[in-house]
């Protein structure tokens, strides 16, 4: 999706609620992850893991989306409280015979050189320390809107829904699906159910007529339980328990 594309999109195109048609915008292989093994040691390799959005390869950029923009610092900073300062020296974190290099020296579980005896822990500097590279920069656009606070509850949430009950699930998956909400909502409230059926039916009428028939048989079937409190007094203290 161009930029261009992007503003004449009937939906914010960063809205996490929402998906990108594939049929317009198909999916793009990148690249191919091969599992051939199970982990030797399950902590050393998959609890130390310290996946991170702002690890990308050269020619994958972040989008201006608000939760991943977040997210490019926040994981780093939450592996550095987790494994510590110098977790990519991990070599599950590391890429394969490959070496730090940055501004992180010195700390706990640092187990290599620490980046030669003399690297200056500080940049800019004199030393051909490491140096941002002009060509994994990431890509100028422009940005312009108007700043302000926008509700967004009277967006189209139901349009894509509509899609996904129809065109992408089969007839077993409806009705698994129908099950597991009518399941979950069944021990709510009735005034509740019907909110949230009246959310279902917004979406597709057979949504909400499935889940309404599944509830009102569970409704016959269980009697709502009340909740009885009982206090009691202690004549001598005054004092309720």
């Amino acid at each position: 999706m161009t930029f261009e594309q992007a503003e004449k999109f009937p939906f914010n195109p960063f809205d996490l609620t929402k998906i990108w048609p594939h049929k317009d915008y198909p999916l793009i292989p990148v690249g191919k992850m091969v599992l051939n093994r199970n982990p030797v040691n399950y902590f050393v390799e998959v609890e130390q893991a310290a996946f991170d959005p702002s690890n990308m390869p050269p020619g994958i950029e972040p989008s201006p989306d608000k939760m991943l923009q977040g997210r490019l610092f926040s994981y780093p900073d939450t592996h550095r409280h987790r494994l510590g300062a110098n977790y990519l020296q991990l070599p599950v974190n590391c890429p394969y015979k490959a070496r730090v290099a940055n501004y992180q020296r010195d700390g706990p579980m640092c187990f290599n050189d620490n980046q030669g005896n003399c690297a200056p822990n500080y940049y800019p500097n004199s030393f051909s320390a490491p140096d941002a590279q002009p060509k994994l920069r990431e890509h100028k656009f422009r940005v312009s809107a108007d700043v302000a606070r926008y509700n967004s509850s009277d967006e189209d949430n139901v349009t894509q829904v509509r899609d996904f009950y129809t065109k992408v699930l089969s007839e077993e998956e409806r009705q698994r699906l129908c099950e597991n909400i009518a399941g979950h909502l069944k021990d709510a409230q009735l005034f509740i159910q019907k909110r949230a059926v009246k959310n279902f039916t917004d979406v597709h009428p057979d949504y909400g007529s499935r889940i309404q028939k599944l509830l009102d048989k569970f409704n016959a079937e269980v009697p709502k339980k009340k909740t009885v409190r009982t206090y009691t007094q202690n004549t001598k203290d005054k004092s309720n328990l």
